[in-house]
C-alpha cells in the first residue's frame, strides 16, 4: 500500500468562501426514504443457491404457491435461483408511476446473479407499508469484477422500480417550515439567519439553536418559490482547515496552505526535528542534516512533510501514526478526522 497525498487546489483555504444555503443545510422532513425488500432472481445458468441454503427453497415454494403450483419446499432443487434482497431510496415528492433505481444483492451462496431476472419484489419502508414493486432483468454487461468477469453477487437494476405509493407532505399550504444545518455551527446559524432576515425581511429567518434555523415565508410568495430562493441565497464565511486520513487506503487528504508547527519527532527509529527556514541550497525545497528536517518557511505543510517521510522510507501507517501525534501535540491546528 502506497501513501496518497491530495491536494485540496485552491488558495480558497485561507479566503472567504461563499457557499449556497442549499449546500450548508437542507429542509427538515424533506428527504429520501429507504426501501427494501426480499426477493427472488431466476433464469440462473446454475450460478445461484445451492440446496444449503433453505430460505430460496422456502421463497421458491412460496411463490408457486402464489400462481397455484403446490411445491414441497423440501422437494425443490434448483440452482438457477438465487435469494435477494433488494433495496431502493424514494426521493422526497415521488409520485404514483414515477421509477426508481435499485441495487440487488445476494444473501445465499449464489455465485452469479448476472443474467438473471429478478421476480415482482414489493419494497417497504420502517412502517411496513409497500411504497414500490420491483422487477427486471439484470443486465450481463454488469461485471463490476472486471471486464472480462461474468461473476457477480452485487448487481444495479436502473428504473428497475415503480412508485405505487406516495409519501404525502404538503409543502405548499405551510407558513413555517425549519432547515437543518450539515453541520453544528453558532456562528453559521447566525450568518445564515442575517442574510436571510436581509434578503427577505426582518423575521423571515431566526436561528432556534446552533443547527436549526426557522424560517417564515412572505406572503407575496409561496413556500415553493421562498425556498427556492433560500437555496439560492450565498452565505460567505471562512472556510475551515481539515486533514481526512483513511487509514484503510492509506490515503491522506489535506488543504495546500495546512501549516506544521516546529516540532520534534520521534517515532520507531524515526527521530526529526521540524524546522522552518530561509536558507536552503540553491534548487532545493528541503534539507536534511542530522536528524533535522529544515524546509522553506510557509512549506512545512502536511502535505509536505507526509511527501519527506516518504522519501525517507516511511510506511503509510508510520506517517499517519506521525501526522496524528503532531496533531495531538498542537504542532497541526487544522481538524483532523480519520476514517
Amino acid at each position: 500500500m502506497t501513501l496518497r497525498v491530495i491536494l485540496i487546489l485552491g488558495i480558497f483555504v485561507q479566503m472567504l468562501l461563499g457557499a449556497k444555503v442549499k449546500d450548508l443545510a437542507n429542509v427538515i422532513g424533506v428527504r429520501d426514504n429507504q426501501l427494501i425488500g426480499y426477493g427472488l432472481v431466476v433464469g440462473l445458468n446454475g450460478t445461484g443457491d445451492g440446496s444449503s441454503s433453505e430460505f430460496t427453497k422456502q421463497a421458491i415454494s412460496s411463490m408457486l404457491q402464489s400462481v397455484n403450483v403446490k411445491v414441497d419446499s423440501a422437494k425443490v432443487k434448483s440452482k438457477n435461483v438465487a435469494a435477494v434482497v433488494v433495496t431502493a431510496k424514494l426521493p422526497a415528492f415521488s409520485r404514483h408511476g414515477d421509477t426508481l433505481d435499485i441495487e440487488v444483492s445476494s444473501i445465499g451462496d449464489a455465485k452469479s446473479i448476472i443474467g438473471g431476472t429478478l421476480v415482482l419484489t414489493p419494497l417497504k419502508a420502517v412502517d411496513g407499508e409497500v411504497y414500490a414493486l420491483a422487477q427486471g432483468g439484470i443486465d450481463k454487461g454488469f461485471n463490476p469484477g472486471g471486464k472480462n468477469s461474468k461473476k457477480a453477487t452485487v448487481a444495479k437494476i436502473y428504473q428497475g422500480a415503480l412508485v405505487e405509493r406516495e409519501v404525502t407532505y404538503d409543502l405548499n399550504s405551510k407558513q413555517m417550515i425549519r432547515l437543518s444545518l450539515n453541520n453544528s455551527d453558532f456562528a453559521m446559524a447566525a450568518k445564515i439567519q442575517k442574510s436571510l432576515n436581509s434578503a427577505f425581511g426582518q423575521g423571515s429567518a431566526m436561528a432556534i439553536d446552533s443547527r436549526t434555523i426557522e424560517l417564515k415565508r412572505p406572503l407575496s410568495m409561496s413556500m415553493v418559490e421562498f425556498l427556492a430562493h433560500v437555496n439560492e441565497t450565498s452565505i460567505y464565511h471562512s472556510g475551515t482547515d481539515k486533514i481526512v486520513i483513511d487509514q484503510q487506503s492509506g490515503t491522506i487528504v489535506a488543504g495546500v496552505n495546512v501549516l506544521i508547527d516546529p516540532v520534534v519527532i520521534s517515532h520507531q527509529d524515526l527521530t526529526l526535528k521540524i524546522l522552518p527556514t530561509k536558507d536552503l541550497p540553491k534548487g532545493e525545497s528541503y534539507e536534511l542534516k542530522n536528524s533535522v528536517l529544515r524546509m522553506k518557511q510557509g512549506e512545512v505543510t502536511v502535505a509536505n512533510v507526509a511527501r519527506v517521510l516518504q522519501k525517507l522510507g516511511a510506511k503509510p501507517a508510520d506517517i499517519i501514526s506521525v501526522m496524528q501525534t503532531i496533531k495531538r501535540a498542537g504542532g497541526i491546528s487544522a481538524d483532523l478526522e480519520v476514517i
